[in-house]
């Protein structure tokens, strides 16, 4: 039966691509063939492979350190309320309230921004990024700066990463326009890795970082793979090997530029959380006067379950569990993917497999979100204003792109893992 169901998930996945494609008979099945197996090849290196799995585990004795290292400085600032403050001024009866989100979690984002930043002016990162996007140029059909870009984005946000190639931009075409923002959302930053994994790490452990690097990188392919079916084009707009990206002139400017930028991404997150969750329990609050469903209240998220569970399923989860990961599928692309690893981290042991709680660890690793197309699309847009239009023209097909593109990601992880 599992079979069946992988391979009715597979052709489902790849057909949800194809039918909203601009030219269908335009698609290169060589593309496809070349994005699956190099997704298929990445899973069994990154994952099975024992030195590879051994590296990722010494970056986790490296988030430890971060957190550490962090902790002390948000305790110096806002005192007891942080992780790695001494104690608090009075007796705590409740240990489980100890920890507050804005400050035992999300200071991470800003320190990893600042570091993320001076590693890429030190060349170090921009060395990985050129390496790895070697994988993607001539199977994937994507020219220099797409390459870079798209490859960019397993480490740097969905609006950092184009600016490498904000000189190739405005010549770029839609297609080539597309997969930067499906990519950019099939994909999260390095410095939300390190949150997510301090977050999550008592559930799935202290390699968890590993898991999101793996994620991340395994969905370039499959978001370069989508928008080729959505748009397909040969046309490609590359660069001299000579051209070197720079963002910034000096240590001091990548620590203050990377710092003010991490800063944005933690009061963005934290206005976030705090509107929508407003927003979605005043929809609850509507919906529970309506008539009530399986002898429960109609929720936001029980009709999301309903929407996305054929996708979970297609993913290789059990139909049983499928609504519930359908309300995490739903979660992440309504609300984003912090929220949906919250209540993911939230679920009872017994309400998932093993198997499932993998998939869906993968599945929810991405920017694909409506609040990421507007961020996208004010971002791209003050670059090459001219393209406007062009934009907002393809950013629902990024965002459904994008959704397919992690699904995608899951369902390998799935039948490898």
């Amino acid at each position: 039966m599992e079979y069946i169901q992988s391979a009715v998930g597979f052709f489902t996945l790849l057909f949800l691509g194809a039918i909203f494609s601009e030219n269908f008979k335009a698609i290169k099945l060589s593309y496809l063939v070349n994005a699956i197996v190099l997704q298929i090849i990445l899973v069994i290196l990154l994952i099975k492979v024992p030195w590879i799995t051994n590296f990722f585990e010494l970056l986790a004795g490296g988030v430890e350190a971060l957190k550490s290292a962090t902790d002390k400085g948000t305790a110096f600032v806002f005192g007891y309320l942080a992780p790695g403050s001494p104690g608090a001024p009075f007796d705590i009866s409740n240990p489980d309230s100890i920890p507050i989100f804005a400050f035992g979690v999300l200071p991470l984002v800003i320190v990893i921004s600042a570091l993320s930043a001076v590693l890429w002016h030190w060349r170090i990162i921009p060395v990985i990024v050129q390496g790895i996007s070697i994988l993607f140029k001539k199977p994937l059909n994507v020219g220099g700066p797409v390459g870079l870009s798209a490859t960019a984005n397993i480490f740097l946000g969905q609006v950092e990463a184009p600016l490498l190639v904000r000189p190739y931009l405005a010549s770029m075409t839609k297609h080539e326009l597309l997969i930067l923002m499906t990519v950019g959302m099939s994909t999260i930053a390095g410095s939300l890795m390190v949150a997510l994994t301090a977050m999550l790490s008592p559930l799935y452990g202290n390699g968890l970082i590993g898991h999101f690097l793996i994620a991340s990188i395994i969905s370039v392919p499959a978001g370069i793979m989508y928008a080729n079916m959505i748009i397909p084009s040969d046309i490609k707009t590359d660069f001299p090997q000579s051209s070197e990206a720079r963002l910034y002139k000096g240590t001091m400017d990548a620590l203050t530029e990377g710092t003010r930028s991490g800063l944005e991404i933690f009061l963005n997150i934290v206005a976030i959380l705090i509107v929508v969750i407003a927003l979605v329990e005043l929809v609850n609050i509507i919906l529970g006067y309506f008539p009530h469903v399986y002898g429960s209240a109609l929720t936001l998220e029980k009709i999301a379950g309903w929407i996305f569970s054929p996708l979970a399923w297609c993913m290789g989860i059990s139909w049983q569990e499928s609504q519930l990961a359908g309300e995490l599928l739903g979660v992440k692309t309504i609300l984003n993917e912090v929220f949906a690893y919250i209540n993911l981290s939230q679920l009872d042991s017994n309400e998932f497999s093993e198997k499932s709680r993998i998939i869906m660890l993968y599945a929810l690793c991405g920017f694909g979100n409506f609040s990421s197309v507007g961020i996208l699309l004010g971002g791209l847009g003050a670059i090459i204003p001219d393209r406007k239009e062009e934009l907002i023209s393809i950013g629902g097909r990024a965002l459904y792109a994008s959704l397919l593109a992690s699904c995608m990601t899951g369902f390998m992880v799935g039948i490898i893992y």
